[in-house]
């Protein structure tokens, strides 16, 4: 009896994070907040993105 491999949890994760982090940076660069927060939040957005290009490619 052969079992299927799990499913992987990643991918929901990334992009929950992606939305999350796409929203705080757009809601902090509109309000004008500082502008360190932004960054970082763009900085998540960009890795959340590059993470789930990768999770494509290898899973393919």
């Amino acid at each position: 009896m052969t079992k299927s491999p799990p499913r992987e949890s990643t991918r929901p994760l990334l992009w929950g994070v992606l939305v999350l982090s796409g929203a705080a940076n757009a809601v902090t660069s509109a309000l004008g907040v500082n502008l360190v927060l932004s960054t970082v939040f763009g900085v998540v957005t960009l890795a959340a993105g590059i993470a789930l290009i990768a999770n494509y490619r290898t899973h393919r």
